[in-house]
């Protein structure tokens, strides 16, 4: 497995994603996550896009962060917030999205962020175990999202 950092306009990048919003759709019944995401948002040093990719080179994971501070969606100074966390599902349960997750932490605290938070939803439960497995405790909630009741908004101290 080998994990690239990557624009989020990169054309892998956009078939992954066309993916977890085909997943939010069949999990939440709607056009998937409405959140605003620009590529600029993923450019070091205010944040990165990772994909990972098998030994066939084809692309299995994703994940990035990006910068956040004090706004009026409830971020505070130093976030760093996980966006587009996904892994195709013939992968799943093999530990791609922890190493992603831990790939990412690490960047995030190397730019000098602080807090790394994240909304999911109530219908993603097996993001739920491995963030609460990954040290991840609910905070007030923040984003896009903040007034859904199915949104759960997590941080952990980078």
């Amino acid at each position: 497995m080998e994990i690239r950092p990557l624009p989020f306009d990169h054309p892998d990048a956009v078939k992954l994603n066309d993916e977890v919003q085909a997943e939010y759709h069949e999990r939440y019944g709607d056009g998937g996550d409405a959140t605003v995401l620009t590529p600029a948002d993923f450019r070091p040093p205010y944040g990165v896009y990772l994909i990972a990719y098998d030994g066939t080179g084809r692309p299995v994971a994703t994940g990035g962060w990006r910068r956040q501070d004090s706004n009026g969606e409830g971020n505070e100074d130093g976030d760093a917030e996980l966006k587009r966390m996904f892994v195709v599902r013939d992968l799943r349960g093999r530990g791609l999205a922890r190493r992603i997750l831990t790939a990412l932490e690490d960047d995030a605290r190397a730019a000098g962020r602080v807090r790394m938070v994240l909304e999911t939803g109530t219908e993603q439960p097996e993001a739920v175990a491995l963030y609460a497995s990954s040290g991840y405790e609910p905070c007030a909630k923040f984003g896009y999202y903040r007034h859904y009741a199915s949104s759960l908004c997590y941080a952990k101290p980078l």
